[in-house]
């Protein structure tokens, strides 16, 4: 089943290729989405793709990339949104 996931990633996520190993894990899980920085400093994702795919992302996101000190991973169900690529801004 496909299904929308919006996350939000607290801690050092800016500045250490959160984005861009955010963006190489989701096409590898075959999933879209985006990864953007908002201005407090954490890191928004919106993963779409199949449940199982989207599961593992999330759990993926707990440590992210060895740069990064994940704090905190918060992230709620959505309606299904459709996306083309797994983008980053």
């Amino acid at each position: 089943m496909k299904v929308s996931y919006i996350a939000h990633v607290s801690g050092k996520v800016q500045g250490v290729y959160f984005r861009v190993s955010s963006q190489q894990k989701a096409i590898d899980y075959g999933l879209s989405g985006y990864a953007k920085n908002l201005a407090d400093g954490d890191v928004e994702l919106m993963l779409c793709g199949e449940e199982e795919n989207v599961e593992k992302m999330l759990v993926w996101l707990e440590k992210g990339p060895e740069q990064a000190e994940v704090s905190n991973v918060a992230h709620k169900k959505i309606d299904w949104q459709e996306h083309s690529f797994f983008a980053i801004s």
